[in-house]
This record gives structure tokens, sequence and C-alpha cells, in this order.
């Protein structure tokens, strides 16, 4: 068994160095092709981000293993809110933009609600897919026109000292490889264990997959946290839950269905509506605008009574 321990930790650090080798070769790439910073933000560095989630569920989902596939998603977006916030509160409370408020939240929880009402019949099938998609590209170029209103002066980004657009590739298509390696560890592994200590699949991936995906919003932010960065980091966890309900399940369902179990449908994903629902309720006092450290300690504890429950 040591030895199925070390291979998921291999594949979890594949995920986490090729999707990061993924995200700056991409960024260097579009660079090089002159394409709009603000485009690069909102599509290859949130489809970069999302591309661990994307390879392990789509990996679980050929593998077939569905409980992996979608508790995923839903583990990752508890995660991201209850463990990344939180940690990155603890380290330096968090501003809130007043646009997380009005305009990214209410578009995260549409999509949760979405995700819900589909997920109720036990399957997301492949038109359920194709609308996730669909409401993906809404997003993405809904995002891309505000983001041009607000700095219709931005044009691209200067390329000097930039990294070679060969050396981009070669580092993309290996990055590529590492996450499919990474994420066929990961899945085959966390079944082999999930069958030796007797929990089910769901409730192994709903914390030591989603956590393990979560990781690189989680170096992140501690990183922007302990420079006292912070102004985006409730943004981007926004960003990136949305990103994982259309994108990942998206392609995921679109690709091959997915069964959803009751527990996931009843439980985990209702859990996952009331964390955003406290989310806003922390983001919402005006005059202060901010999470503060012992918000962020609240989060930890409504993640461990999460976790209690699930076991």
């Amino acid at each position: 068994m040591v030895q199925v321990y070390l291979l998921l930790f291999a594949g979890l650090m594949l995920l986490f160095s090729s999707g990061k080798f993924l995200v700056d070769s991409s960024v260097a790439i579009s660079r090089r092709l002159k394409i709009p910073r603000m485009i690069i933000g909102l599509t290859v560095v949130a489809f970069g981000t999302s591309a661990p989630e994307l390879l392990v569920s789509l990996q679980a989902a050929f593998s077939g293993y569905p409980e992996i596939a979608i508790g995923n998603v839903v583990g990752s977006n508890i995660s991201n809110i209850l463990l990344v916030l939180a940690i990155t509160a603890l380290i330096y409370p968090i501003p809130v933009p007043a646009s997380s408020v009005k305009r990214d939240w209410p578009v995260m929880m549409l999509v949760s609600i979405l995700l819900l009402i589909f997920s109720l019949n036990g399957w997301l099938t492949r038109l359920e897919g194709g609308v996730l998609v669909g409401l993906l590209a809404g997003y993405i170029a809904y995002s891309v026109l505000r983001a041009r209103g607000a700095n219709p002066s931005v044009t691209s980004e200067k390329t000097e000292g930039a990294m070679k657009w060969w050396v981009a590739l070669i580092i993309f298509l290996v990055s590529c490889v590492g996450l499919a390696f990474g994420a066929d560890l990961l899945v085959d592994n966390v079944a082999i264990i999930a069958e030796d200590i007797g929990i089910s699949k769901r409730v192994v991936s709903i914390t030591m997959v989603a956590v393990g995906t979560s990781i690189p919003e989680l170096a992140t932010s501690v990183i922007a946290a302990l420079r006292k960065e912070t102004d985006i980091s409730v943004g981007n966890i926004i960003g990136s839950n949305i990103m994982n309900i259309l994108s990942v399940l998206g392609f995921t369902s679109l690709v091959s269905p997915i069964r959803v179990s009751t527990e996931i449908a009843r439980f985990d994903i209702p859990w996952m509506l009331g964390i955003s629902l406290l989310l806003l309720l922390m983001m919402l006092p005006a005059s202060r605008s901010r999470i503060t450290r012992w918000e962020g300690s609240f989060m930890i504890i409504i993640y461990l009574l999460y976790i209690y429950f699930l076991f």
C-alpha cells in the first residue's frame, strides 16, 4: 500500500507542476500571438487553472468512476471557499471588490443551482453538458466585453524578454502529457485506496482529490497573502468555481454522461450551495467589504464539520 500512496502523491505533484507550466507556456504563446491581456486572463489562464480538475474528471469518467468525476468538482468548489479563502484570510484579511458581490457571485450561485437541478435525475447528460458549455461561452464573452468596457485602452502585453515561442510550445506539450499521466495516477490509486480502507470513492474524491486539485489556487492565494496582495483572491476563487462547473463538468459530460449518486445530489451539492450563501454573507457588509481572520477561522470550522458529516 505504501507504493499506492507514493503513486498518488506523484500524481498530485504531476498535476500541480504540469498545471503551472501549462498556464505559463499558454500565456507566453498567447502574448507572442498578440492576444490582449484581458482575454488571456479570462480564457487561457482560467482554462489552465481548471486543467487538473478537467483531466481528473475525464479520466474518472472513462475509467468508470463517476463519483470521482463529479465529486472532484463539488469538493473542489467547497474547498476553494472553506480552505483556500479561509487560509488566505487567516494570513491577511481579504478585501472584497464590489464586482464580486454584484456580478461574479450571482453567476456562481446560478450555475450551482443549475447543477443541482441537472443532478436530481441522477445523471449529467450530453445535452446538459452542452448547455453548460454554451453558458461557458456566454460567460467568457460577457466577461471579455465587460473587461473591454472597463479597460478600453488595453490591447496587448509586451513580449520583450518573454519565453521563446518554440520553448513555450515544447513546455505546453510536455505539460499536457504530464496532466494526462498525473490524472491517470491519481484516479487509479484513489480507487485502490478507497477500496482498501473501506470508504466510498465519493468521500475520497470530495476530500483527497478535491483538495489536491485545489493546491494551485491555494499556493497562489497564500503567496499573494504573504505579499499582502489579496485584492483579486475572492474574484479568482469565484471565477474558478464557475469554470469548474461550466467547463469541467460541461466538457466531461459531453464526452461521457456522468452518473450522479443520490448522496452527491442531495447532500454535497446542497452543502456547496449553502457555503456559497455563507460566502455572500461574509462579503455583504459594505462598511468593511473584507473577509476577516475570524471569518476565515469560522470557515475552517465549517469545513471540518462538513468532513465530519461525510464520514
